[in-house]
């Protein structure tokens, strides 16, 4: 009888036998994907509540630099008095508008589970993290040219008092913070050309308010005038009325004092963007 066996020739109906099982149970062959553990949900919900922190302080940062481009835009038909390109606000509306594009990918892609989105918020977080330590190196090996940098800057604020009112604003804030005036002392107003003795005007031969050591002159109002003729006084004469000590010096000694609180600042920004790149990274490998 094992004689009489004849193997039976291939059939494509086999083949349809086995896609019609398939089709009757796709489960077979289909499985459902892994379904997100209540971990990963939570994960998701907290990588997009922080990455909307960050998107809402960089929207913010953004409104404040174009509201300083637009305040300080000059009539229609008037020259610009500062370039575009060297306004401080501009940095704002920079800073603002990476932050918002970065944090508004991570949202994105916390939300929509997108691959694309989290690499680039990723991407974006791993580069901003190596320019900030590769700065940090920077600022310890070059200290000296650090400080040549920021004389330099300071005598360009000096030069463009009237100029810029952020440059304006921020020169105030430091010479009567620190109670100097100047760059290496209150002569060093000779080389703006509003205050120089030889300019005409009201200001000549003067310093700005927040050189004057008592501005409100036992008044309510600062006195916007008591620099007025400084630079016509002596040195002891004006050391009664005036910071006579210069700025760049005072402003390095008080960088140098806070060096701890910019370090730990510094490190607490690695910190969060490291949190935040964490987050995405695990929503990533959940996806």
């Amino acid at each position: 009888q094992a004689s009489r066996l004849v193997a039976l020739p291939y059939s494509s109906f086999d083949d349809d036998d086995d896609g019609d099982a398939a089709e009757q149970d796709p489960e077979v062959w289909n499985p459902d994907p892994t379904k997100p553990s209540p971990f990963s949900h939570c994960v998701r919900y907290l990588a997009f509540l922080w990455n909307l922190l960050f998107l809402l302080l960089g929207l913010l940062t953004l409104a404040v630099g174009v509201w300083g481009l637009l305040a300080k835009s000059p009539p229609p038909g008037e020259e610009r008095g500062v370039p575009l390109g060297s306004d401080p606000m501009l940095f704002f509306v920079l800073v603002g508008l990476g932050a918002s594009a970065v944090s508004l990918a991570g949202c994105l892609g916390a939300v929509r589970a997108s691959p694309c989105l989290l690499r680039f918020f990723l991407g974006a977080m791993l580069t901003f993290g190596g320019l900030e330590v590769l700065g940090g190196l920077l600022l310890l090996l070059a200290r000296r040219r650090l400080q040549d940098a920021l004389q330099d800057l300071l005598l360009l604020c000096l030069l463009r008092y009237q100029e810029d009112p952020d440059l304006q604003f921020l020169v105030d804030e430091v010479q009567r913070s620190l109670q100097c005036c100047g760059l290496e002392s209150y002569r060093d107003w000779e080389s703006n050309p509003y205050f120089n003795c030889s300019a005409p005007g009201a200001q000549a031969c003067g310093v700005p308010a927040s050189c004057c050591r008592d501005p409100l002159e036992n008044g309510s109002v600062p006195n916007v005038q008591c620099g007025f003729g400084g630079l016509g006084l002596g040195p002891a004469a004006a050391g009664a009325v005036l910071h006579t000590g210069g700025c760049g010096a005072a402003l390095t000694a008080w960088l140098r004092g806070q060096a701890g609180a910019i370090a730990a600042g510094a490190t607490a920004l690695v910190l969060v963007e490291a949190v935040g790149a964490l987050l995405a990274l695990r929503v990533l490998r959940d996806v």
